[in-house]
């Protein structure tokens, strides 16, 4: 059954927003307007700069509004006005009231990270590589005015290794959004697709990430730093202190059979003690240095057998 292309409202912010909205671009439907945070201080210079949605829908000639609020009357008049027959939200950033939910004809898709109810909130990629689990996914999802409460139209599982980090779900799990939004609104339309109410079992939260986590605790073991490691991979990253300057660790594996004091170094290029077992460090970088593999590093700067790491 042919039916008539989607008037949609898109509504993101970060990179990981970026492959659905061009997905969406790229269809059969219309998107009429997209929904950004507003520009922000970055960089050394804290010049305001657009965020990544923002950037690509101008290049794509497509009208971006940046609101504070949502629950300002006038803003949801104008929202109502683009006469909407669906809303797609990739990490926007706000909580959507129920005027802006009741607004579309079929109502506001989210995409999420994870395989819900698991992980529900503000991190869901982390928190599932830093607990250990073996898969994840995406869900596409009817929104409600809850935190990631709504029934689920479709979902993808992908499987995480014993290297996976963040940065790698991050771009795996954003195509696979992309891909399955397109099927999720293309079915619905057709009314062949319906939301199934979410379990009430396995229900988690992913807290949103503090940059005070980046700390290493050696006292931790090296299995649950490696987890923390992979997961703060890009960002706010896992960092320790060496002679008074700050070592980030990118990459590492853990080690058994291997005693020491935690946070002193047990061997080298650079093995470091830990509650349990030791924490091979294979790549790191210095404060205002790029990424290097742990030889290279430890040739500029080298690190004895019995350092202690802060």
């Amino acid at each position: 059954m042919d039916t008539d292309p989607l008037r949609l409202i898109f509504m993101g912010s970060p990179d990981f927003a970026v492959p659905a909205l061009k997905a969406l671009i790229d269809s059969r439907h219309e998107v009429v307007c997209v929904y950004s945070q507003p520009p922000r201080p970055a960089g050394r210079g804290q010049k305001e700069t657009l965020c990544p949605i923002h950037s690509f829908a101008d290049r794509n000639r497509i009208p971006v509004r940046s609101p504070l609020s949502l629950r300002d009357d006038e803003v949801q008049r104008n929202f109502a006005r683009l006469k909407l027959d669906a809303v797609v939200v990739v990490a926007y950033g706000l909580m959507l009231p129920q005027a802006i939910l009741n607004a579309p004809k079929l109502g506001c898709f989210n995409i999420h990270a994870s395989l819900l109810p698991r992980w529900r909130g503000a991190a869901p990629i982390q928190r599932a590589i830093e607990a250990g689990d073996e898969k994840t996914g995406v869900s596409i999802m009817a929104m409600d005015e809850g935190l990631d409460t709504g029934g689920i139209y479709l979902v993808r599982e992908t499987l995480i290794t014993s290297k996976t980090t963040t940065s790698d779900l991050h771009d795996i799990l954003a195509v696979e959004g992309a891909e399955m939004i397109v099927e999720a609104l293309e079915r619905t339309s057709k009314k062949e697709l319906k939301a199934v109410p979410q379990s009430v079992n396995g229900v988690t939260y992913a807290e949103k990430l503090t940059r005070d986590e980046g700390r290493v605790n050696w006292q931790r073991s090296s299995v649950k730093l490696n987890l923390q490691i992979r997961a703060l991979n890009p960002r706010p990253g896992v960092w320790c202190e060496l002679n008074g300057m700050r070592l980030k660790i990118l990459a590492a594996t853990p080690e058994w059979g291997v005693k020491g004091e935690p946070g002193t170094v047990v061997g080298l290029p650079l093995v470091v003690a830990c509650g349990e077992g030791a924490l091979r460090v294979q790549k790191a970088q210095r404060s205002g240095k790029g990424s290097m593999d742990i030889a290279d590093l430890v040739r500029g700067i080298p690190i004895a057998i019995g350092t202690k790491l802060g």
